[in-house]
């Protein structure tokens, strides 16, 4: 009861497939005193894995590609969907409708050898496992459909608008690595990707004329582009995977100070995503450029994000955004070019 209990209350706080996997693997070699312990993920054909975790000697392998199976001892679990147990190896196909993958688990000769009790422990616990992975697996496979639609709904935005409008190829990365720097927790990441696709997408509702205007905007035509975050929110709040990004696309503009549109938030009031979001639309401006606004060399736009930080940029943000990979910085400056 125990170590099924483990497994639950593993199953049910891992959000991510491979952390799943890896821990499952360390778990299991704990729960039956095992020295190795090899869980490979099988494709569609039962020839290749696509993911492998191999837990060995306080040691972690994780080999994230397809690969042939090759092993007879795998091929026969595979094919027979058969326990294999002898002496001191065990190895049993996990399945949920159909075989999944296969897990083999060793002792070494110093230790008992596996028998039936182990073997019923370890396939209760399998079956137990299996729902966890399989619903994680499904949860992937719908994240990959919503990001395709969301790459879709750019793409349409794109088309509609000059390129020299729209953001470059690294901005979303850019945005992230900020993100990984504050060391956010995944689900806020998840949020903060869509957004960083779809905080624009209330510029679909401005008239081109507008949008693509180079000399200076009336009160009227800024009061129409100040619209946008708050059009981008309502178009997109019927999704309910993207309602955690709703906050960050409706108040990227906002300024620490609380100057910003729509709501003159300031400081911890403004949704963190949207303050790291804020930061890397100012220097995605400056350096790719505007046809309003003349391009600038990366080290003046980080000398222009310095001078405004407190009062249009988060400190900690910045902070966080000078301590980014130089590397994707450079590209920005290749792109531009």
């Amino acid at each position: 009861m125990s170590a099924v209990h483990s497994i639950y209350r593993l199953v049910n706080s891992t959000f991510e497939f491979k952390d799943l996997i890896s821990r499952l693997a360390r778990l299991i070699c704990q729960l039956f005193n095992a020295q190795y312990c090899l869980i490979l993920m099988l494709d569609s054909t039962k020839e290749y894995s696509f993911f492998k975790c191999i837990i060995n000697k306080r040691k972690k392998i994780i080999i994230d590609r397809r690969q042939r199976i090759t092993s007879r001892l795998e091929r026969r679990i595979i094919h027979k969907l058969n326990v294999v147990c002898r002496e001191h190896t065990i190895g049993l196909p996990l399945i949920s409708d159909d075989i999944s993958g296969v897990l083999i688990l060793k002792r070494s000769k110093s230790e008992p050898q596996f028998d039936s009790y182990d073997q019923e422990l370890l396939m209760t616990i399998l079956e137990q496992a299996m729902i966890g992975i399989r619903s994680l697996q499904l949860y992937e496979e719908q994240q990959r459909t919503v990001l395709g639609s969301i790459k879709s709904l750019v793409s349409l935005l794109d088309l509609r608008v000059p390129q020299e409008y729209t953001h470059s190829p690294y901005f979303s990365r850019l945005v992230m690595s900020i993100a990984y720097q504050m060391r956010l927790d995944t689900k806020q990441v998840e949020s903060l990707k869509y957004a960083s696709l779809l905080h624009d997408a209330g510029k679909i509702d401005i008239p081109l004329e507008i949008l693509t205007k180079t000399t200076k905007l009336t009160v009227r035509e800024l009061n129409i582009i100040k619209a946008h975050p708050v059009k981008g929110a309502q178009i997109l709040r019927p999704l309910q995977i993207l309602r955690p990004a709703i906050p960050i696309i409706m108040h990227h503009h906002e300024r620490y100070d609380g100057t910003g549109y729509p709501s003159k938030l300031k400081k911890g009031q403004i949704p963190l995503g949207a303050r790291i979001m804020a930061v890397a639309d100012a220097f995605e401006a400056m350096v790719y450029g505007r046809p309003y606004r003349e391009r600038v060399g990366i080290d003046i736009a980080i000398k222009e994000i310095k001078k405004k930080n407190g009062t249009q940029f988060d400190p900690k943000v910045v902070d966080a955004f000078l301590k980014v990979s130089k590397t994707i910085l450079k590209k920005y400056l290749q792109y531009s070019k």
